[in-house]
């Protein structure tokens, strides 16, 4: 009887290992074609065009910025009477400092809303740059597209001279009124 039993035991462990190997196998086969799904992904253009996009836009932010920093916000600073946007704080320890600087300096906190303007300002002007370009490119691209008339479709419909119906233009017979249709009679 105890052999009987180890014999039942061995046969589950020995069932048990090969249902483990195929679900591994399978697992395996799995991740494989994972991988190659994976490879075909970062091999397509999207992504080439991404990380082109991500390098030319970081470039282009550098741009951006030496803009707004040094044309635009001088301009600003000019029209303000000499007072820097990105300078203009609310101090709320309640004391009065000369500037953003000393107040940071003196540990206080502060309510830093010029830098805020300063990056809504940033903003519009990345914005509309932005726009400029693409609007630049659409105009680029319009000018290598030919203007085609817009082609007609041959009709597929037809009215009944009898019921005034709309039906198949290769009819011969009226579905509605079952009328023959002359010059179409075979």
């Amino acid at each position: 009887m105890a052999d009987i039993q180890t014999n039942v035991e061995t046969a589950l462990k020995k069932d048990m290992e090969n249902k483990l190997k195929k679900e591994l196998q399978k697992e395996l086969k799995k991740g494989s074609g994972f991988m190659n799904e994976f490879k075909k992904f970062i091999s397509r253009g999207n992504v080439i065009d991404l990380a082109v996009g991500v390098i030319v836009g970081s470039s282009f932010t550098a741009i951006v910025n030496s803009l707004v920093n040094n044309i635009i916000t001088p301009l600003i600073t000019l029209i303000t009477g000499k007072v820097s946007v990105k300078e203009l704080f609310i101090s709320l320890d309640g004391k009065e400092y000369d500037s953003l600087e000393a107040a940071t300096e003196a540990g206080a906190a502060t309510l830093s809303y010029g830098l805020f303007i300063q990056s809504v300002i940033d903003f519009i002007i990345i914005a509309f740059v932005v726009f400029l370009m693409v609007k630049g490119i659409n105009r680029i691209r319009d000018i290598g597209k030919s203007k085609e008339a817009p082609v007609e479709e041959a009709p597929t419909t037809k009215v009944c001279p009898f019921c005034k119906s709309e039906i198949n233009i290769e009819a011969t017979r009226c579905p509605n009124c079952t009328s023959q249709l002359e010059g179409e009679a075979e």
